[in-house]
């Protein structure tokens, strides 16, 4: 196990906001071209940042002065800094321990996209909260002219509604997480991820009703919502800090072409080549193989229960600091899927002799063409997603549910009895079996 020097990375150079070139997408940030991609490149991993409801829980934990740190981090107010990579997983334990009590003015719903069925229980809950709880919603501004959601027939109804309903935007996501204090979710683990790609820097607390299809990360029922929601705001919550990747995207000149938070996994393949795939895997600038296969997927613990299950790779607990690296149809027999420790910064590139390029996807979006010489890093992020839990037993509940993990006929017992009920007890323990193993 490595030790805590081992594990601690030293805080580079960063640039300030005003080299940065501002995102355009909800889901991944997009820097200006012509800034060093050594700097932006860099590993960051060890001062985790969290949105500011977890403040009370972190008052024992030991923190770095602001004044530490470059410009841009010092702006962060609603972050807390924490030494080491360490800190990380004394972050999440002290958390993951404790109940967070829900004092909450402002509640931001996210409701899965191409889905209208979903636009009457968004307007249903939406004025529970308003009327019942006294918190400011925000829906996504996409509603505002819906007929469905009706947004101006309820506030004509309720002068209440009129005040307290209000729409975000990716941009209000990206740079003012710390206004919201619950994020809930109405759809299935793609409307979580999707949540996931409009908070590229702290996330708030998400709680995710299940809608959709799937359901590892949405483990709440709609039809329970009021008693669920009554629960949160009462009695507090319990979360967990899912790990993210942060993903840098560079051309063979060091270009960078984008920079994304990943929740589940970053997935290289082939594309429409009909050739296999070369990729070289690089872990702390040293080589650890080369990759000849369809192509190679590099999973968060959350994303193990995804693509990663599908080829091959072992389903990891979220609270397990590890990277999945899980090849795609290797041509070899002896490459297996491996974990790594979130430590370890991962570069994957295409070299020069290989017979195509690949195609690399952040959460199952944004596919973007490897050429000869490109490259990708992967590490583990300073921003962590926290989900609510419904119990402490959500993971294995999630797998048993889904996959019917182990779900298996129950062996039936020797017995010595026979058909004849009427043989007394004592008699039947000293039978012998007419038929036994020799």
């Amino acid at each position: 196990m490595a030790s805590s020097e081992q594990l601690f990375f030293k805080a580079p150079e960063r640039p300030s906001l005003s080299q940065l070139k501002m995102p355009t997408e909800t889901n991944i940030s997009t820097f200006d071209r012509t800034s060093s991609s050594s700097t932006l490149s860099s590993s960051y991993t060890g001062t985790p940042h969290v949105h500011n409801k977890f403040d009370d829980v972190l008052e024992g934990l030991d923190e770095i002065t602001l004044e530490r740190f470059p410009p841009y981090m010092r702006k962060m107010s609603h972050s807390k800094l924490v030494k080491t990579a360490t800190g990380v997983r004394n972050l999440a334990n002290q958390i993951g321990s404790s109940y967070i009590h829900m004092q909450a003015k402002a509640v931001l719903i996210v409701t899965k996209p191409r889905d209208n069925s979903l636009i009457p229980v968004t307007r249903e809950l939406t004025e529970w909260l308003i009327t019942t709880k006294g918190v400011t919603v925000y829906v996504d501004s996409k509603l505002q002219n819906s007929k469905r959601f009706g947004a101006d027939e309820m506030k004509r109804r309720s002068p209440i509604i009129a005040q307290s309903l209000n729409y975000w935007t990716p941009e209000i996501t990206r740079d003012k997480a710390d206004m919201f204090d619950l994020v809930i979710t109405l759809g299935g683990d793609g409307t979580v991820l999707y949540a996931s790609g409009l908070f590229q820097k702290v996330v708030p607390p998400v709680l995710s009703f299940s809608l959709g299809s799937l359901g590892f990360l949405a483990n709440y029922r709609m039809e329970e919502y009021k008693n669920q929601l009554n629960s949160v705001f009462y009695d507090g919550i319990k979360v967990n800090l899912r790990m993210r990747f942060s993903c840098s995207i560079h051309r063979a000149n060091g270009e960078l072409i984008c920079q994304s938070q990943v929740l589940n996994d970053v997935v290289i393949d082939r594309g429409p080549n009909p050739w296999l795939s070369m990729l070289e895997l690089y872990g702390n600038d040293s080589l650890l193989t080369v990759v000849q296969a369809d192509g190679l997927i590099l999973s968060t613990p959350t994303g193990s229960t995804a693509y990663s299950l599908s080829a091959g790779g072992a389903l990891v607990h979220p609270e397990i600091p590890a990277m999945c690296i899980t090849p795609i149809c290797p041509h070899t027999l002896s490459f297996r899927p491996m974990l790594l420790p979130d430590s370890m910064n991962l570069k994957v590139c295409i070299p020069d002799d290989s017979r195509s390029t690949a195609w690399v996807s952040l959460d199952g979006r944004n596919r973007v063409e490897l050429k000869h010489g490109d490259y990708l890093t992967v590490q583990a992020s300073q921003y962590p997603f926290p989900t609510v839990i419904s119990s402490t037993t959500e993971f294995i509940d999630s797998v048993s549910r889904s996959f019917h993990w182990n779900n298996t006929k129950k062996q039936k017992p020797f017995s010595k009895k026979n058909n004849d009920d009427d043989l007394d007890d004592a008699q039947n323990d000293e039978e012998l079996f007419d038929i036994d193993f020799d």
